[in-house]
């Protein structure tokens, strides 16, 4: 069931003699079980491209199908688009709004007319998903910690069993244990449920150790759609974008400028590591 983007645009005021695009020609396909990282500088179109993949937005140009279907279409269902490719926002706990996690998590199936049971059924399931303490299932959302509240929000879009999980920075303002457990979990998500992942991050060392593809946003065009280590090889160009590459990268490129017989191609300190190794005989 991927989810394709067709030559997609989309102006900010199409009514206006001007015309300002968010989005510019996009050609995009999210294959089934694929993860993704979505970078760029602010204003570079991420959250403008991830709010058209379930629909938010709609293009002013082109047309993105779902499982072969344009989802523009007038008798399309979105809610049921809405539950398959699950969006959660750059502050997931603004989404957060019953009297317990629980019941937060239980609103989303719900919605979908599942039953009392089979909704809790699923909540259980993704709250566990996520790590969730059962002893904060009946809590208040609003008393967790900034990483838990993470949790539940991601939970409430798990509970509707999404074949496509759209993360807009999620570690945004956690601290770098709360970072790694949520993106530990997500990853583990993605190799569990064969979920295809979409995380949009500014940190491109979460995207080399997490991610299998990446997508390079700037001023409303995808100029890269490749592996990370072809990616950030572009140091250069991602650099004259307001972006960077992972601080290995730099290390290994230093590496080579004074004198060692280091590869360019390590984007993770495993890598860097083996690298350095080979380098030095061992």
């Amino acid at each position: 069931m991927s989810l394709i983007f067709n030559h997609v645009s989309y102006e900010y005021d199409s009514n206006s003699s001007v015309k300002s695009y968010a989005l510019k020609d996009i050609n995009l396909t999210i294959e089934d079980g694929g993860f993704y990282g979505l970078i760029g500088h602010t204003g570079s179109g991420k959250s403008t491209l991830v709010q058209h993949m379930n629909g938010l937005l709609h293009p002013t140009s082109g047309e993105v199908y779902y499982d072969g279907a344009d989802i523009a279409d007038k008798d399309y269902d979105l809610r049921a688009l809405r539950s398959k490719v699950g969006l959660v926002f750059q502050y997931p706990e603004h989404q957060l709004f019953e009297a317990t996690v629980f019941e937060d998590v239980c609103f989303g199936p719900k919605n979908m007319g599942l039953s009392k049971n089979e909704a809790e059924l699923r909540a259980f399931t993704a709250l566990e998903q996520v790590g969730m303490p059962h002893d904060l299932f009946y809590s208040s959302p609003f008393d967790l910690s900034g990483g838990q509240k993470r949790r539940a929000a991601i939970a409430g879009v798990l509970a509707m069993k999404p074949k496509i999980l759209v993360l807009d920075e999620p570690t945004a303002g956690l601290d770098p244990k709360g970072r790694d457990d949520i993106l530990d979990q997500i990853s583990r998500l993605h190799e569990e449920e064969n979920m295809s992942i979409v995380l949009v991050s500014h940190s491109m060392e979460d995207v080399a150790n997490y991610v299998d593809r990446i997508l390079v946003m700037n001023r409303g065009e995808l100029v890269y759609n490749d592996v990370p280590k072809a990616v950030f090889a572009h140091i250069h160009e991602l650099e004259g974008m307001g972006l960077a590459a992972p601080q290995v990268t730099y290390i290994m490129n230093k590496l080579r400028d004074d004198g060692f017989n280091v590869g360019l191609g390590a984007t993770t300190i495993d890598e860097a590591c083996d690298n350095i190794m080979k380098a030095l005989g061992r």
